[in-house]
């Protein structure tokens, strides 16, 4: 693949987070203790869901595929914060900055058609429970997450495609942590407004095609638990939904703003970065262990069996 009209521009410099050393210290240590915890936590969910026959379900092989994404978005993003924090010139080559784009949009893509997975695994459960094992065979769950990673590739490719065909002349420097399409945008000195709209019409159709199978599968699930007659039976069936609810909104929220609303530089856009590729993979693991009695219950007998 040819980068075209990248010969004047060679590298880009990443504004971050701060450019006073001793705040940029701080936050060297916040975000490596992020890091840590996140390395930490996804791993640890994941041997606990592999290691524990009793997790051996649908629901638990999609959970331990959302840690395994979670580290990976984490990794893709934080090691290069973290790399900057400390350096004075806090570049990034061109082609560095194009791969970046191409796997936070993976990662991002992967995880949203994952959690919409994951609602419908819940709509099986909850709103067919006979037929529970039948709807979510273990050979459908592994073609449901191999279609996940397939069809986010294909979005990946598309808006990389579209970053390589912007013309960088002379600005180079990105208000921004990272490398994402719409904090490329301002600094390209071509016409970007076909492009633009290509990122607008492929985030809300990613978005739809991944949201409104959550949306569907709530709409039934919230149905099928008030016509359920007993309030524990209720609680039950509402507490097996509440992590993913939370998952949900954590993701989703802050990465259609980051990717719908226009792109200002403004601590607006560096938070809702932070909270879809930072802090929502650090946080998963967190959420779906201390509100599942499972998966607590698993954890320890994982932590008595190897400690």
């Amino acid at each position: 693949m040819t980068l075209k009209n990248h010969s004047i521009i060679t590298e880009f410099i990443l504004i971050g987070l701060s450019d006073d050393p001793h705040i940029e210290a701080l936050l060297f240590v916040l975000f490596l203790i992020i890091y840590v915890l996140t390395i930490m936590g996804n791993l640890m969910m994941m041997l606990v869901v592999r290691s524990d026959s009793r997790l051996h379900t649908p629901m638990y092989f999609f959970l331990s595929n959302l840690s395994f994404l979670d580290l990976c978005f984490s990794s893709v993003t934080l090691p290069k914060l973290l790399e900057d924090l400390l350096s004075e010139e806090k570049t990034i080559s061109v082609k560095g900055c194009l791969a970046q784009v191409f796997f936070v949009f993976i990662t991002a893509g992967t995880e949203a058609f994952l959690l919409s997975m994951m609602a419908y695994d819940r709509y099986a459960a909850i709103c067919y429970p006979l037929l529970y094992g039948q709807m979510m065979s273990n050979h459908l769950c592994v073609k449901l997450v191999l279609t996940s990673w397939g069809l986010a590739s294909l979005n990946s490719v598309v808006i990389v495609l579209l970053a390589v065909n912007l013309d960088f002349c002379e600005a180079h420097t990105i208000h921004h942590y990272v490398c994402e399409l719409p904090s490329l945008f301002p600094l390209s000195c071509s016409d970007i407004s076909i492009h633009n709209n290509i990122l607008i019409c492929s985030t809300v159709l990613h978005g739809i095609v991944t949201f409104f199978p959550i949306f569907i599968s709530y709409a039934r699930i919230i149905s099928t638990i008030l016509g359920i007659n007993s309030t524990t039976g209720r609680n039950k069936a509402f507490s097996t939904c509440s992590s993913h609810l939370i998952a949900v909104f954590l993701f989703f929220s802050s990465a259609l703003v980051r990717y719908l609303m226009p792109t200002s530089g403004s601590s607006l856009d560096l938070l809702a970065s932070l909270q879809y590729s930072v802090i929502t993979p650090m946080l998963n693991p967190l959420i779906y262990s201390l509100k599942n009695k499972d998966v607590k219950a698993a954890l320890k007998r994982t932590l008595e069996k190897y400690l």
